[in-house]
């Protein structure tokens, strides 16, 4: 395997279109980095100038401690496996997964040896005779795996391999993947929208907007210590909840209308002025089942319970905007309750109202 160095990598495209702008990463051999981000933040464009499918228009690609940016895909000796797997399909699945071995002139008992290894770290072994068309989605993906697995490249990129499944098997296919990398030792780049594969794959996430890096860490880091208020709402499912207002002698200070002036205290050294203050669901505490002293954060009317068995998702509306609250799965609130909350101490995360930088 090899690591991967991007430097100052920038991509214009002939309508001039900034894709990517100034990216700098380096990513260690054997390590599983996911790009994330939303449609149109760079992350595939990226992914394509590392293997060599787009050109970069500034900025240097390194793979093993070599320059590839005028390499050709083929030398580069890496792997990609796509959205639409892009199967043969008047091939079978044996005939698929040599493919890229046969173009290489590997000698017939290597590449069926490759080949039986493979499908047996895949589970594929009774699939070989069938044709794509015969196949499941699952199947169809194991197979598009099979097909980069059994090149041994140095680097492998996945462009949202999981996004045509359906949420069970996406699932199931998540974990199979964090097998395999456990197994392969292999150095994955990941592409996906998905939070929940980025922060159940990824030792590293990178998090992109508009071509830019924004923040690059650790799963929990990035959700519990978002760098800016695009993060915070980003990474998460839903996103984090964001409550407009100003910084007021070592408090923040919400005007509600209705409710009045809600007040926290954030600490630190923060100088007074507008700023937004951002609570995870999970980082709201019911009044009653964790007592504090004093009145609490605020008193909400729920308006939405959405029920998932283990958990539930309370909907209610505060200062301008509509926000949820993670409730055990066997609370007892409904619709039309009126709920005193609180916020875990410490969980408040303060952005700035003019660009949206962490300030606590």
């Amino acid at each position: 395997m090899a690591n991967v160095l991007l430097k100052h990598l920038e991509k214009v495209f002939p309508n001039g279109v900034h894709a990517v702008r100034d990216i700098n990463l380096e990513i260690a051999d054997g390590e599983f980095i996911v790009l994330v981000g939303p449609s149109g933040s760079g992350k595939t464009t990226t992914l394509r100038m590392i293997a060599g499918l787009e050109d970069a228009s500034g900025g240097d690609i390194h793979i093993g401690g070599r320059r590839v940016n005028d390499v050709v895909p083929a030398d580069r000796d890496i792997a990609m496996v796509f959205q639409n797997y892009a199967l043969y399909p008047h091939m079978s699945v044996e005939q698929n997964v040599a493919f890229g071995l046969k173009m290489r002139g590997t000698p017939k008992a290597e590449i069926e040896r490759r080949v039986r290894e493979t499908a047996g770290l895949l589970g594929i072994e009774s699939l070989l005779e069938r044709r794509p068309r015969a196949l499941s989605g699952g199947e169809r993906q194991r197979v598009a795996l099979g097909r980069a697995i059994v090149r041994e490249p140095k680097v492998f990129l996945f462009d949202e391999p999981l996004s045509n499944l359906d949420a069970q098997l996406r699932v199931q296919m998540r974990a199979e993947m964090a097998r395999l990398h456990r197994r392969l030792r292999a150095t994955v780049i990941y592409v996906t929208h998905d939070q929940a594969e980025a922060m159940t794959l990824g030792s590293r996430i990178v998090v992109m907007d508009r071509g830019v890096i924004q923040q690059v860490d650790t799963p929990m880091n990035i959700y519990r210590r978002p760098i800016n208020k695009f993060v915070a709402a980003f990474i998460g499912s839903p996103g984090m909840n964001f409550f407009p207002g100003v910084v007021k002698s070592g408090s923040f200070q919400v005007e509600t209308g209705t409710n009045g002036a809600l007040t926290i205290p954030i600490g630190g050294d923060i100088a007074d002025g507008a700023a937004t203050l951002g609570i995870r669901q999970e980082d709201f505490v019911v009044r009653g089942e964790q007592p504090n002293s004093g009145n609490p954060f605020a008193i909400v009317t729920v308006d939405v319970v959405e029920p998932m068995g283990h958990e539930t998702m309370a909907h209610f509306a505060l200062a301008g905007g509509q926000h949820v609250v993670r409730l055990p799965g066997d609370t007892t609130i409904r619709p039309g309750d009126r709920v005193p909350l609180d916020v875990r101490d410490g969980a408040g995360h303060l952005f700035s109202a003019a660009d949206g930088a962490r300030l606590n």
